[in-house]
């Protein structure tokens, strides 16, 4: 049995965000066929994923050597695989840009 993770407040948040929107995106997709990886959000049908990174000013486990070549395979099997993955530092999810941006990407006819 796999224990499930706390998410994080910056995850918490982006959720929020989502429902505000009336966004559904699937929480912990796992994606890939045979290795455990999963996207923090995720809307399978359009093969959109949203990754909230945090840790950026703190020296996060995305931004040290192994955790950084760890996301760098994890992301580009997933681009392999046909996904779009976006990725959002957690000022842009508290302030609102990643919404902003997810709802773009989503909605592309809404810009017009």
């Amino acid at each position: 049995m796999t224990e499930k993770r706390k998410p994080s407040q910056i995850e918490a948040t982006f959720a929020l965000h989502c429902r505000a929107e009336k966004l559904d995106p699937v929480r912990e997709y796992r994606f890939h066929p045979t290795r455990k990886w999963r996207f923090d959000f995720a809307f399978p049908d359009r093969m959109i994923a949203v990754e909230c990174e945090g840790g950026t000013w703190t020296n996060g486990r995305h931004n040290r050597g192994a955790g950084s070549i760890a996301d760098m395979e994890k992301y580009n099997e997933a681009q392999r695989l046909g996904w779009s993955v976006f990725r959002f530092h957690g000022g842009a999810v508290m302030n609102g840009d990643a919404i902003r941006f997810v709802k773009r990407v989503l909605n592309p006819e809404d810009e017009k």
